[in-house]
């Protein structure tokens, strides 16, 4: 990853299927196959997002990312921060091929305060090709591949200490 990232405060050690020894409740948020935006509602009144960095970026500029993409000349970049009733709740980087961006999926360079998951969980042309569990310092994160009517983009999401993750209780608030 770029050194300018919003992620780059420490690593992320990416595990493999043998190192994966991950509480079971938080394995549970890890490999959430839905809606992450959908999930945290549940357990807040409002979920908000903050762009942090929205931009075209070169395939030197998405370092180990880009073994998890097809060659582009350029990828779209988004990071994010996303607040659960205003405290922040996971750091996101999603990095879009330029090709993944034709036909209605040109939209994806104008979400701005949307969440992502509102975007993509929206219709019905979205798979996940794989979810990887990784840990940065003590936060948990993950990657995703999905494909979006077929068309690739990644995936990062860093679950930061006051995301429900890591509440061993994780009942829904009432709203």
């Amino acid at each position: 990853m770029a050194n300018d990232t919003i992620l780059t405060s420490t690593p992320i050690h990416w595990l493999s299927a043998g190192e994966v020894n991950t509480p079971k409740n938080i394995l549970d948020w890890l490999m959430e196959v839905g809606s992450m935006t959908h999930r945290f509602e549940q357990h807040c009144h409002h979920v908000t997002v903050a762009p942090f960095r929205e931009c075209f970026i070169t395939a030197a500029d998405i370092g180990d990312e880009s073994e998890h993409l097809p060659i582009s000349e350029k990828y779209w970049l988004r990071e994010i921060v996303l607040y659960g009733d205003s405290i922040p709740w996971l750091l996101g980087r999603t990095v879009i091929p330029e090709e993944t961006l034709t036909g209605p999926d040109k939209k994806l360079v104008d979400v701005g305060t949307v969440p992502l998951g509102r975007y993509l969980f929206s219709g019905n042309n979205l798979t996940r090709d794989y979810i990887q569990i990784g840990q940065q310092g003590q936060r948990w994160a993950r990657r995703s591949l999905l494909r979006l009517s077929e068309k690739p983009l990644l995936l990062t999401e860093v679950f930061l200490p006051g995301s429900p993750v890591y509440k061993i209780n994780n009942m829904k608030k009432e709203k």
